[in-house]
């Protein structure tokens, strides 16, 4: 005959009862953890200084201790188009919560047509939904070296994109920084590591102001 150790039984039965909810409260933690991940060009990918004097990685070390994980997904000479391409796998890898669209810059500057380059950041946005991320998309701003319709066109695009998608649109980040000569690189179009501090310090309370409301 077979005898079964009834308080064994009941102590692994309770065991239980409590392992699997908590499996699954840690499951949950996990598919809630807020993930921003940032799609842009050499503007957030710290072009000409150490990643980590970029104001990506200063504002991740902003946030250490807040419950985000910030993923880094920009490219120095990135187009919507090349940006569009990659974004399919960056939303399978990193499976983000938000993402911060900085694009556009390189297309404007290399004259690339305003249709395509609307119709490549409708796709990322349309993407970004569908994974149901959350799109914050920054205005973007050339030199008029392709005249003032080109220009008022360009720029007219994020506008017109935030309003028909609901988006937030953020100010270019660069907008008051680059009228000062001495936060920019000698290139004149990339700022410096102390401009980095001030982007991050600015885009720690913007973009905190949306993720955290």
């Amino acid at each position: 005959m077979l005898f079964l150790n009834t308080n064994s039984l009941r102590n692994k039965i309770y065991i239980l009862f409590i392992f699997i909810p908590l499996l699954l409260i840690s499951d949950q933690l996990r598919a809630q953890e807020t993930k921003l991940l940032i799609l842009g060009d050499s503007l957030s990918a710290a072009y000409g200084l150490k990643q980590e004097q970029g104001w990506v990685s200063l504002l991740q070390d902003a946030w250490q201790n807040q419950d985000i994980k910030v993923i880094n997904a920009a490219i120095s000479g990135e187009t919507t188009d090349g940006a569009l391409a990659r974004l399919p796998r960056l939303l399978e890898q990193h499976t983000p919560t938000h993402i911060f669209v900085e694009l556009g810059g390189n297309d404007g500057l290399q004259g690339h047509p305003i249709n395509k380059m609307r119709d490549n950041l409708e796709k990322i946005i349309q993407l970004s939904h569908k994974s149901a991320v959350k799109v914050i998309l920054q205005q973007m701003q050339i030199p008029t070296n392709y005249g003032k319709r080109y220009t008022s066109m360009f720029s007219g695009t994020y506008s017109n994109l935030a309003l028909e998608y609901d988006l937030v649109l953020l100010p270019f980040f660069l907008q008051n920084i680059a009228l000062d000569k001495s936060l920019m690189q000698r290139d004149g179009i990339h700022p410096t590591a102390e401009a980095q501090i001030l982007i991050a310090k600015d885009m720690q309370k913007t973009l905190g102001e949306i993720i955290f409301p």
